[in-house]
């Protein structure tokens, strides 16, 4: 066969950064002519399955920092949603053969059957530099010359100002029987972009009724739940107003927990503000603090934006806070019987040091129903 022509040869292309610069690579997964969003690393040393298949990466580029990917291959059991909602994947090294007694597929291929665009080969120590350096930044990947890369990122919006909810929260609800049918606890969850594993998570302690991000408040408590969750999601928390109103209404009537986008959402329905940060926090190796108990919890996160804390009302308090940079990570209003964390508690992937949090949603729940 002619080298030329032979189909597994590697296809040349470039990613083109919103500042002009320029990394190298071979493209992967799926074949479009340009792909574009906004360029984010994440830290995790394993867990590409979970973190490709997160609906909180929507209208977003991963980067990976660990170099070698790939090389466990990929299972039906680790997908955190029905599909893909991140823009593409860029990774320095793609593992050739994947070997693991899980695994039913390699990266590459599931990267084609979901529609991932990628490139490999890239130099992402030094994209990821820029990125700390310079924060999340608008990128194009592609076999398209330099100019058209460039056009094209400069002319991605990135995630501000953008409702990335829509795109990912479920069609329609549907429900999650309780892991053990005497834990007779009912639970409404709001899809924001929520992964999969929270949901089983959630089912342990009863069963859970997932509803879509534009659920109201009066259609939720028609529901008779014992608590309401807050799912983790993409994007601006400041473009789901319809969220932020609903979570109004609940307050004060139900036991609340939310994480993520959830928990940026319940800060802004307490009267906090909300900021975007540099280029986020995207790993599975955070180091958060819980302030009442002094215990520094490892913890996986994936958001961009984040709750002011010097903005929090009075009758809040923040209760964790991110080492890194001093970000909070954690707020309650006890008046209100609510609490939220910026991490994810079910950890997938990740390390399990917060999961503590979901038996203190059940034993919230458990104070209301023995004062009601």
């Amino acid at each position: 066969m002619n080298a030329e022509t032979d189909p597994r040869k590697p296809t040349e292309g470039q990613l083109v950064l919103a500042d002009g610069s320029v990394f190298e690579g071979d493209l992967i997964g799926a074949p479009v002519p340009i792909a574009t969003g906004e360029v984010v690393f994440n830290t995790s040393l394993s867990g590409y399955q979970e973190i490709i298949t997160d609906p909180s990466y929507a209208g977003q580029i991963i980067t990976f920092t660990y170099p070698h990917i790939g090389n466990y291959g990929i299972n039906a059991t680790d997908f955190e949603s029905v599909g893909t909602f991140c823009r593409g994947v860029v990774v320095r090294d793609l593992a050739r053969r994947h070997s693991n007694f899980r695994a039913q597929a390699d990266l590459g291929s599931m990267l084609f059957q979901q529609g991932v665009p990628g490139i490999a080969g890239v130099d992402t120590r030094r994209l990821t530099r820029l990125v700390r350096d310079h924060g999340a930044i608008p990128g194009a990947f592609g076999a398209a010359g330099y100019d058209e890369l460039v056009a094209a990122a400069q002319a991605e919006p990135g995630t501000d100002g953008v409702d990335l909810v829509h795109t990912v929260t479920t069609p329609v609800g549907y429900s999650v029987p309780a892991v053990d049918p005497d834990h007779r606890r009912r639970i409404v969850a709001v899809d924001f972009g929520m992964k999969r594993n929270i949901a089983l998570s959630l089912a342990k302690y009863g069963h859970v009724d997932v509803v879509r991000a534009d659920t109201s408040a009066a259609d939720i408590l028609a529901m008779e739940p014992d608590g309401v969750f807050l799912s983790n999601g993409p994007g601006d928390p400041e473009m789901a107003p319809y969220a932020v109103e609903s979570i109004r209404g609940l307050l004060g009537t139900v036991p609340i927990f939310g994480i993520c986008l959830g928990h940026q959402l319940l800060g802004r329905a307490i009267g906090a503000d909300t900021v975007k940060l540099p280029f986020g926090h995207h790993g599975a190796n955070h180091p958060v603090k819980n302030l009442a108990t002094e215990r520094i919890e490892i913890t996986s996160q994936n958001h961009n934006f984040a709750v002011d804390a010097s903005s929090l009302p009075t009758n809040a308090e923040m209760t964790h806070v991110n080492l890194n940079d001093g970000v909070c990570e954690g707020l309650a209003v006890a008046d209100e019987r609510a609490f939220s964390v910026q991490h994810h508690p079910e950890a997938n992937p990740g390390p399990h040091d917060a999961n503590y949090l979901f038996t203190q949603f059940a034993e919230l729940m458990n104070d209301s129903r023995a004062v009601h």
